[in-house]
């Protein structure tokens, strides 16, 4: 059975390996670390089809040391312990030759106790451990664990790293070089590799398979784009892509740029991103981002994620537009949510102050006889249903936690509060 070219092509020494030259070019870390035979354990974080796994053999090529290698999809506790178990034996043996190289491919997929079993081992040099993960590591590996192993970013795949590896797959692969090849244009090749080593050379067998043995294979933008029929969107909805363009998403509405949101929320409906997931997220905009400067923006916020549980998709996408676009057009401002966070910042520091008397309730007899309520000031009972009184803990004083922003709807609420209170010091 002829094997694919992905895995007739991979590399097998740093020369052979392209990109990623910020960890394995000339004088980068990753190669000092190499040639020095001092391999740490480390985590490779990165997109599919960047080498992470081709990196982590070559490592071991390299060192000469024994490399075992297990999946987080399909191993448990029990198999990470029988491959430690014998690691145990190489790293401590009468022949051993240097410490093994565990390698772990998606190791986001290791739930904690998975990733528990792996500490020990780590910490006495019973293995190096090497992690593959396209997750977020801060997010997905114990915290433990990444203190023991350094993580390295690995970036997709440039243009000039993908021609890289186009003329090699034509020039030095036993089956293609066989081929006649004619290269017309590279630009749909690569647009649709999306910084994939792995989905230009699928593309490139594609090609191969579909074109008849005595007619040339032709690379042309025309070409790829009638054999591949679609673009399908870069998008991972359970991956770090789903972080990136929510964030960028986020951004671009609280930057007032409603056209870059609504193609990040292209982006994300493209995607398969769920309806909710982003309706909360604009439900959490509407309140940080725009606040008191429009809160009939919360209003629409909920209204929108109301709509979309009623009529779903593809009609879910209009309400969500809407939204999108009133949120990235209204004044901004973040005065609720800078205020409740130094309320709870001066909360963590000075502890559970007592309830001023005349504020408590006082439902019982024996409340009422310890003073419980009284001398509380109804304010309905005055002008303008207003009157002074002291409602922080005596010994606050009256901290100010929330500072109106430069917009209309808040300075109007400003001049009003500064007509009741005058400065924060009369409140006291």
């Amino acid at each position: 059975m002829q094997l694919p070219l992905a895995e007739r092509l991979r590399p097998h020494t740093l020369e052979q390996y392209i990109g990623q030259t910020h960890l394995v070019g000339p004088g980068a870390i990753m190669r000092r670390m190499i040639e020095s035979g001092n391999i740490a354990s480390f985590i490779l974080w990165g997109p599919p089809g960047v080498g992470k796994t081709t990196l982590a053999r070559i490592v071991a090529n390299t060192a000469g040391v024994p490399f075992y290698t297990l999946s987080a999809v399909h191993s448990g506790v029990k198999d990470v312990r029988e491959v430690l178990e014998r690691c145990k034996h190489e790293a401590f043996g009468m022949f051993t030759t240097g410490r093994p190289i565990l390698f772990i491919d998606e190791i986001h997929r290791f739930n904690k106790s998975q990733q528990d079993s792996l500490l020990g081992a780590v910490e006495n040099g019973t293995v190096t451990l090497i992690g593959a993960t396209t997750e977020n590591p801060s997010f997905e590996v114990i915290r433990p664990l990444l203190s023991r192993a350094q993580v390295y970013t690995l970036s997709p795949l440039c243009s000039e790293d993908l021609n890289t590896l186009l003329q090699r797959a034509v020039n030095e692969d036993q089956i293609l070089k066989e081929r006649e090849i004619k290269i017309e244009s590279t630009d749909a090749l690569f647009r649709y590799s999306g910084g994939d080593a792995r989905k230009l050379l699928n593309i490139l067998d594609l090609l191969d398979q579909s074109t008849p043995a005595d007619a040339p294979i032709i690379i042309s933008d025309e070409v790829i784009t009638e054999r591949l029929q679609k673009n399908p969107a870069a998008y991972d909805k359970n991956g770090e892509m789903h972080y990136d363009i929510i964030s960028a998403f986020i951004k671009s509405v609280r930057g007032s740029d409603p056209d870059a949101a609504i193609y990040w929320l292209a982006r994300m409906i493209e995607g398969g991103e769920e309806p909710e997931f982003i309706a909360r997220r604009l439900l959490i905009l509407a309140a940080e981002d725009i606040g008191l400067a429009n809160p009939n923006a919360l209003l629409l916020a909920n209204a929108t994620f109301d709509a979309i549980h009623k009529i779903g998709w593809p009609e879910g996408r209009i309400p969500l537009a809407e939204c999108t676009i009133y949120l990235a057009t209204s004044p901004k401002s973040n005065s609720a949510y800078m205020a409740i966070n130094a309320a709870l910042e001066n909360v963590r520091n000075t502890g559970n102050c007592p309830v001023p008397l005349h504020l408590r309730n006082a439902p019982t007899e024996l409340m009422k006889k310890m003073n419980y309520g009284t001398d509380y000031k109804y304010a309905h009972n005055y002008p303008g249903h207003f009157v002074r009184q002291q409602f922080m803990p005596s010994e606050l004083g009256h901290p100010t936690f929330w500072h109106p922003a430069d917009n209309a709807a808040e300075q109007k609420s400003a001049q009003l509060q500064q007509s009741r209170w005058g400065n924060s010091a009369d409140k006291q």
